[in-house]
């Protein structure tokens, strides 16, 4: 871990702790507390552009559609089932599920947690390197605080299980640290370092590399590393390497990281993850055009040029050999730590996001402690040998140091704000990135700018794969748009990419039903419940059609089942209670009716409580649209109207509450008040 850095001696001081007589009072910018505080404040308002941002790309995924989160056994399933909609980060979902309970969708709530964690990390970072006796110990936070390349772990709701698996590997590091150095030993600190290394390794597996930083820490510390020290640093090992053959089984057999993409051979890896070491340390050097995702590759092992970064890695590694003598280990260190850290991600083994891009941002999150952390040690021998001349110089340093990072992280934060604000940034800065193109098409799509999303989908055509997902989008594009007949043609292609796509099938049965064909729409709502049989608009769909020829029993299944999977579902428990009493049994068609009329009041009344009243009224609307004799209906619509001052139609509708249910008590309530 961080303790891949300079090769420091115990005899140099940090940054933050210069030389002073005892009877000298450090000036107030040296004193822990300030230091401190400024860390924190500084990652706050850094990363003021998402305090109050939205949800992004797979956020929905982890939090929006993620059931594990609400479910009643769904703490049981996150930790003891397969059921995880992406690899297997426990501790990230638990964390998820407490603050689902908390605010809910309110996506501010977890973006503030993100940033308060990279506060605290960055104190961590600078608690761990005083205690490993390295120089600009401070100032290693501050960059890691600070650093515009950080943005995509903080600001990225999803990257939660980066900032947590950090938090407890710092955590583990320190109290390995206390172990190694107290006399007699205290056995507790050991088993608390297993135990929050185990923690952050159900936030994410990349926590794995952290035994070579005990290693390395024994070394720092000057402790002789014994059989009995490989004895302790054995459980680490072993914990680490079982949660990564688990995380490669997850990969390939859930997530589904396999085919043609990821057929990529053992010297194209090593050349991907030549030319991706370069590429991080260029970023942390030069932070520009940072973007969520990034071209990918394209390597050719017959390419003399493929050879190149793989060439200068090498040469790089001689120099540093050379440099031994008059540098010290440090700089090797680093870069050892530096590569070490980043190998789960770098291309050896193969990741479901590397069909986008083989880097990402995200990657070096924990990885760039080293180079951070040698870069601030330099300044501060430097800081200390001109301290005596210009004492202002250190001081006034850090400052444009603390704000140069910070306003780039700003600048580079407020592409995060918003889904649509980020798709398109990344275009902008990757034109041919048919990721953010087809998400981009999605949100206009959602948002009725059609013929914007359908060029976006177009351009994402021509860049990327022929996708399922991406043929089925134009068609909704297309369809949205009344040009069924185009819309058809994407269907038929998705279908001659993957006959087995539940969407394409389901969407070409909604054209086929519109121009008469009944049979042939029914054939194919057929094919995805085989798919899936829970597909809950290809049950309905069939119902419908079923219903319209007169074959009730048939369609009573299929909404009974669409039922199952969601039932709150308005329209399907009005078309089963219309089924129903086709075939006699009112009985039970009324209580659909009244539970059709529950989902409805209720979806309102939820709406009204958080002050939406608009769409309110006009579920109210609905509702009493779709099951006219709905007294409840009326009078949560007359309260949403008196809220926003409208008492005249209010009154109308308590009125017509009472005349559906004589003796209305809150009806008449309200209409005593306004009389």
């Amino acid at each position: 871990m961080p303790a891949m850095l300079a090769a420091a001696r115990p005899t140099e001081h940090l940054i933050s702790q210069p030389l002073v007589r005892p009877s000298q009072q450090p000036p107030f910018w040296r004193h822990p507390r300030f230091l401190g505080l400024l860390l924190v404040w500084a990652t706050i308002l850094a990363y003021q552009p998402v305090w109050h941002g939205g949800f992004i790309w797979d956020d929905d995924v982890y939090v929006i559609k993620n059931k594990l989160l609400t479910a009643p056994d769904g703490l049981r399933r996150i930790w003891f089932s397969e059921d995880s909609p992406s690899q297997y980060f426990p501790l990230v979902y638990s964390m998820f599920r407490v603050e689902y309970a908390l605010w809910g969708l309110n996506p501010a709530g977890y973006h503030w947690v993100n940033i308060l964690f990279q506060a605290a990390n960055a104190l961590l970072v600078w608690r761990l390197l005083k205690r490993l006796e390295l120089p600009g110990a401070w100032l290693a936070a501050a960059l890691f605080a600070l650093h515009p390349v950080q943005v995509e772990s903080v600001a990225w709701i999803t990257e939660r299980k980066n900032l947590l698996s950090l938090f407890f590997v710092l955590w583990s590091l320190l109290a390995w640290l206390a172990f190694i150095e107290e006399r007699p030993k205290r056995w507790g600190f050991y088993t608390g370092a297993l135990v929050l290394y185990l923690l952050a390794l159900f936030s994410k597996t990349t926590a794995c590399t952290v035994p070579a930083a005990l290693v390395v820490s024994l070394w720092l510390k000057r402790k002789p590393i014994t059989r009995w020290r490989w004895a302790q640093i054995a459980p680490f090992v072993a914990m680490g390497l079982g949660m990564g053959l688990l995380t490669m089984w997850w990969e390939r057999h859930h997530i589904g990281t396999n085919g043609g993409v990821f057929a990529i051979g053992p010297l194209e890896r090593v050349l991907i993850a030549s030319r991706g070491v370069w590429f991080y340390a260029w970023k942390l050097l030069w932070p520009v055009n940072l973007t969520f995702s990034y071209p990918r590759w394209v390597i050719h092992t017959t390419d003399p040029l493929a050879y190149a970064w793989l060439a200068l890695g090498v040469l790089f590694c001689g120099l540093l050999l050379f440099a031994r003598r008059y540098a010290g280990r440090g700089p090797l260190l680093a870069a050892a730590y530096y590569v070490a850290t980043l190998a789960p991600t770098l291309g050896f083994i193969m990741l479901f996001t590397f069909r986008y891009s083989f880097v990402a941002d995200h990657y070096q999150y924990m990885a760039c402690i080293g180079p951070f952390a040698l870069v601030a040690a330099g300044l501060a021998v430097v800081a200390k040998r001109l301290r005596q001349q210009r004492p202002w110089l250190e001081p006034v340093f850090c400052g444009l140091l603390v704000l140069g990072l910070g306003s780039l992280t700003w600048r580079q934060a407020q592409a995060y704000k918003d889904v649509e604000t980020l798709w398109r940034d990344t275009v902008r800065k990757n034109p041919d990135s048919w990721l953010a193109r087809y998400n981009l098409s999605r949100d206009l799509l959602h948002r009725g700018q059609f013929d914007e999303a359908l060029e976006e989908y177009r351009q994402a055509l021509r860049t990327g794969p022929n996708t399922v997902d991406g043929l089925v989008s134009v068609g909704n594009a297309l369809f949205a748009k009344g040009r069924q007949d185009e819309a058809m043609e994407f269907y038929e292609r998705a279908l001659q990419v993957n006959p087995d796509n539940p969407e394409a099938h389901v969407n070409l049965a909604v054209i086929l039903a519109n121009r008469g064909q009944i049979e042939e729409a029914m054939e194919h709502d057929r094919k995805a419940i085989q798919v899936n049989p829970k597909h809950i608009t290809a049950h309905v769909n069939l119902a419908v059609a079923l219903a319209s020829q007169g074959r009730f029993k048939e369609a009573l299944e299929h909404y009974a089942k669409a039922l199952e999977v969601n039932p709150d579902q308005p329209m399907t428990h009005i078309n089963l209670a219309i089924a129903l009493n086709a075939l006699g049994q009112t009985n039970q068609a009324q209580a659909h009716f009244r539970k059709a009329a529950e989902v409805v009041n209720a979806h309102a009344a939820g709406l009204a409580t958080q002050g939406r009243l608009d769409e309110a009224v006009a579920q109210y609307r609905e509702g009493i649209r779709l099951i006219p004799n709905n007294p409840e209906a009326h009078c949560g619509l007359g309260l949403v109207l008196l809220r926003q001052g409208n008492a005249g139609e209010a009154r109308e509708e308590f009125s017509r509450a009472l005349e559906l249910r004589p003796g209305y008590q809150e009806a008449q309530r309200q209409l005593n008040e306004l009389h």
